[in-house]
């Protein structure tokens, strides 16, 4: 089964098509090289016997015999030919018994059929041969065998077999390691997902220590098991959150009508516990539409209104609205605003998380404190700081307090359901903005944006979303 998935596998076909191909090449070359070297030898050839017979017919008559027997004497290997005859065709001289019928006496070259004097007729050769009349009317013929281009076709096939075959199998060899390797990384990504699909929210892909596509798309997954991860463990605790939160309202409203419809004596006494009653499910009934906001925002749905947005303008607004609220709790609250910014976002949005960061810090900070609001902008970046006296976040709960419904038990009979900062949170999320929440004493969170147009906040986004939710920094 393992051998059969092996030779299916695409990895093993692709490197058998390469290796196919290769050999093709390879074969083609070899071919293309056999063509061009025999061209080449059969051209050599010409030139020289073309050379020789114009320079023994140049020779004296006397001379011409001695030179084809100097010119024989010479080749040992037995692949030159010569012939002197006379203009009624007998020979005179050299190794070429009859004239060749078929052989032109212009000069040219051309491949004829010889008969030689010293060997018998089974062994005629055919040569290649040029012929000519000289001027007493002998006629002169010099020839060579080519047929040591068959040699060269031997040792041309055996190089093929010798360099071919070890290369077709080592492209195989490869195929198969190749395969064998990614099929395991396979079935080990396999057994992590079935992990992770029993519940094993941990578990993790492979990534090891290469930068191979393969690695690149396990520490993409990764990334998207930690959002999901994430996400699974905080719809987990929402439910105990809900159920925590809504006892407490639910609890006194029920309490407080028993004591009334107990203790009520008169009708001022009914209208004052069913106002209380009231409140407390006006309490318990905000906790909805909170959610439901919160959701809309981390689904990204609010993104068709973004455009230019003035953050000076937003704190001065955000400051007036609350100023009437922080004076009535004797708490000073200011703006500094350095110069004016323009960012790339929703303004209703913007507006909203700067003023639950305020809200929070009026609510928290005590009689006599002071709230401050500052904007400072350089190098592309604006930065939003929302500063008070009150008690601050504590380093252990920096991150819990971004959690829907995380109300420390300090701060658990402040009114509230625990989801303001849930919500600028994902504001922030949602615009690629940064959110740090600063230490104790005193309260300081402070929201990093990207200055600029829709396209170079896109990009921004983009690479914040990469990151954690927010940035819990000192």
């Amino acid at each position: 089964m393992h051998q059969s998935q092996l030779i299916r596998s695409s990895t093993f076909l692709w490197a058998l098509a390469v290796a196919a191909a290769f050999a093709l090449f390879v074969v083609g070359l070899f071919a293309f090289i056999y063509w061009k070297l025999d061209d080449y030898l059969v051209a050599r050839s010409d030139r020289m016997i073309t050379t020789r017979i114009h320079f023994i017919a140049d020779l004296p008559p006397a001379r011409r015999i001695s030179a084809i027997a100097d010119h024989l004497g010479q080749d040992s290997r037995g692949v030159q030919y010569a012939g002197l005859f006379d203009a009624a065709g007998t020979r005179l001289a050299g190794n070429i018994d009859h004239l060749p019928r078929e052989l032109g006496l212009d000069g040219a070259v051309q491949g004829v059929r010889l008969d030689l004097f010293e060997k018998p007729a089974a062994h005629v050769p055919v040569v290649r041969a040029v012929g000519r009349r000289l001027d007493g009317g002998d006629v002169l013929v010099m020839g060579r065998n080519v047929d040591e281009t068959r040699e060269i076709s031997s040792v041309v096939g055996q190089a093929l077999a010798l360099g071919l075959l070890p290369a077709f199998s080592l492209c195989l060899l490869a195929g198969a390691w190749l395969s064998i390797r990614a099929q395991r990384r396979v079935d080990e990504v396999n057994q992590r997902v079935q992990r992770i699909v029993a519940g094993e929210l941990r578990e993790r892909l492979p990534e090891g220590g290469t930068d191979d596509p393969f690695a690149r798309l396990a520490g993409i997954v990764n990334g998207m098991l930690d959002e999901m991860e994430t996400m699974i463990n905080a719809l987990a605790g929402v439910g105990n959150d809900i159920a925590h939160d809504l006892r407490t309202p639910l609890t006194r409203v029920r309490l407080a009508l028993e004591r009334g419809r107990t203790h009520a004596a008169t009708l001022e006494d009914l209208q004052e516990i069913t106002d209380k009653a009231i409140a407390g499910i006006d309490q318990s009934l905000a906790i909805v539409p909170a959610l439901l906001r919160l959701t809309e925002i981390e689904n990204n749905r609010r993104m068709a209104g973004f455009g230019e947005v003035a953050l000076d303008e937003i704190l001065r607004e955000v400051c007036d609205v609350y100023e009437p609220i922080a004076e009535d709790k004797r708490i000073a609250l200011g703006v500094v605003i350095e110069r004016n910014v323009q960012v790339w976002g929703d303004r209703d949005l913007l507006f909203e998380a700067v003023a639950n960061l305020v809200d929070n810090a009026v609510k928290f900070t005590p009689s006599g404190g002071r709230v401050e609001l500052a904007l400072e902008a350089e190098d592309g970046t604006a930065l939003v700081r929302v500063s008070d006296t009150g008690p601050g976040i504590r380093e252990q709960e920096r991150e819990a307090v971004l959690r829907r419904f995380y109300r420390s038990d300090k701060m658990r009979n402040t009114p509230g359901v625990g989801l303001g900062l849930s919500l600028v949170a994902a504001i922030v999320k949602l615009h690629g903005f940064r959110l740090i929440v600063g230490p104790a004493p005193g309260g300081r969170i402070e929201i990093l944006a990207w200055t600029g147009r829709a396209d170079k906040a896109a990009t921004c986004r983009s690479r914040t979303l990469r990151h954690a939710d927010a940035d819990l920094m000192g």
